[in-house]
């Protein structure tokens, strides 16, 4: 299966899943890059181009966060701001070479 397409798959199951009552509503969030979908990021992406929420034009890409229940990040196939930021730059290194 295609790995975007399962990230995207996951992540639909993750949010329906997250429709739920107050309490759920209250446990910690954390950010998330790498999962959100195209116009559905939280906020500013990691190349700075722009610093409002649903501005991403990409599905999946790894400068674009999104805010996730605590502790599914992984699951979702997802990064924390440094493991994001490293292959963000290698991204752009490999892409300027």
């Amino acid at each position: 299966m295609n790995t975007k397409l399962a990230i995207a798959a996951a992540l639909s199951t993750v949010m329906i899943a997250g429709v739920v009552d107050t309490a759920e509503a209250k446990k910690k969030k954390e950010k998330c890059y790498g999962v959100s979908p195209a116009g559905q990021n939280d906020c500013g992406n990691l190349a700075g181009t722009h610093s409002c929420a649903g501005q991403s034009t990409v599905d999946n890409d790894i400068g674009e966060w999104r805010l996730v229940p605590a502790g599914t990040c992984k699951e979702l196939g997802g990064y924390d701001r440094k493991e994001a930021k490293k292959l963000f730059k290698k991204m752009q290194a490999e892409k300027n070479s």
